[in-house]
C-alpha cells in the first residue's frame, strides 16, 4: 500500500526533493534531442547570448525536478497523473555544474466531484541555486484517497 495518499497532502506540506548537480553531458544530450537552440549546445553561442554562457534548456531543468518528484513523492503514492498546470517560469539560466535544491509544496486540495475516490492537489514546484530561484511552476496532481465514500 502506498504511503502518500490524498489525505496526506494538506496545504502547506512541503517535500524536499533533494539536490541534483547539472551534468554537462546529460544537459547537452537533452538539448541535442529536444531543444537544439545554439545557446544550449555551443559554448560560444551561449556566451554571446543574453544567458551569458552554455546553459540548460528550461525543459531539462523541469525534467530534473520531475525526477526528484517521482523519487521522493510519486513512487510511494497513490498518484493518478496530472491534468496539467497553469504556470511555468524559468527565472534564471542554469549552467553545467550548478547544484539545484528541489522542492514541492502543496498549496490547495479538493475532492473530485465526479470521482469520490480521487483528490485534486495543487502543487508548486521550485528549483533553487545558492538561494536563487531558477524554476517555478504550478500544476494539479491527482491522487487516490484512502477513504472510500
Amino acid at each position: 500500500m502506498a504511503t502518500i495518499a490524498y489525505e496526506d497532502l494538506t496545504p502547506g506540506r512541503t517535500f524536499d526533493l533533494g539536490e541534483v548537480v547539472v551534468d554537462r553531458a546529460e544537459m547537452l544530450a537533452f538539448a541535442e534531442r529536444f531543444d537544439p537552440q545554439p545557446f544550449h549546445l555551443d559554448e560560444e553561442a551561449g556566451k554571446e547570448s543574453v544567458l551569458g554562457g552554455l546553459c540548460a534548456s528550461g525543459w531539462f531543468t523541469a525534467s530534473l525536478w520531475m525526477r526528484g518528484y517521482v523519487d521522493h513523492v510519486l513512487a510511494d503514492s497513490t498518484s493518478q497523473g496530472s491534468p496539467g498546470g497553469n504556470e511555468l517560469a524559468w527565472l534564471a539560466p542554469v549552467f553545467p555544474g550548478d547544484v539545484l535544491r528541489l522542492k514541492a509544496e502543496v498549496t490547495d486540495r479538493r475532492r473530485s466531484q465526479t470521482r469520490p475516490n480521487l483528490g485534486l492537489v495543487d502543487i508548486t514546484g521550485t528549483a533553487d541555486r545558492d538561494g536563487q530561484r531558477v524554476l517555478r511552476f504550478s500544476f494539479v496532481g491527482m491522487f487516490g484517497t484512502r477513504e472510500q465514500d
